[in-house]
């Protein structure tokens, strides 16, 4: 199965419509980690499966998702609920909670992955406004295969970041 994960387009809607237009049929879902500053009954919606983030300022969206795809559980949130700014501890006693295999979260703006106790927890950075160490726009796709977890993250061009690709075996 390949995902792709964006995050933190703060009301850069043309960005999506790009990832949009690009990936439709080419990945199995399209996943928005929050603060698209978007309102909840765009047509974009109807491509990816989003939450709320803290700049969302609709209720409507909902603060977390559990989707099933295959033999992935896929946990989703922004992250400011879950305090991913101090660590990881409070997102991995929720994905336990929904036993995920793939926890996603935005909010931080800084790229992320690595798998803890057989899950992958992936942060795609900011498509928009990054920050942190590694000062790129970017997204990422995630090929989830039967033994490993595979990364790439890309910049807005959809060129790949060489240097920003991990291979994860699972178990």
């Amino acid at each position: 199965m390949k995902y792709l994960v964006v995050s933190d387009n703060h009301g850069d809607r043309d960005v999506l419509v790009d990832l949009a237009a690009t990936y439709r049929g080419k990945v199995d879902k399209l996943f928005h980690c929050g603060d698209s500053e978007l309102e909840a009954d765009d047509v974009l919606w109807n491509d990816f499966i989003v939450v709320r983030g803290n700049c969302d300022y609709t209720s409507e969206f909902p603060e977390t998702i559990v989707e099933k795809i295959g033999e992935d559980t896929i946990f989703m949130t922004h992250g400011h609920l879950a305090n991913v700014r101090s660590g990881l501890t409070t997102l991995a006693l929720k994905a336990e909670q929904v036993k995920a295999t793939i926890v996603l979260f935005g909010h931080t703006h800084e790229i992320g992955c690595e798998v803890r106790t057989n899950v992958l927890y992936l942060n795609p950075g900011s498509i928009s406004q990054p920050r942190g160490a590694i000062q790129l726009k970017s997204y990422a796709i995630i090929e989830s295969t039967t033994d490993r977890f595979i990364v790439q993250y890309y910049g807005r061009d959809h060129q790949p970041f060489k240097e920003l690709h991990f291979v994860f075996n699972k178990k």
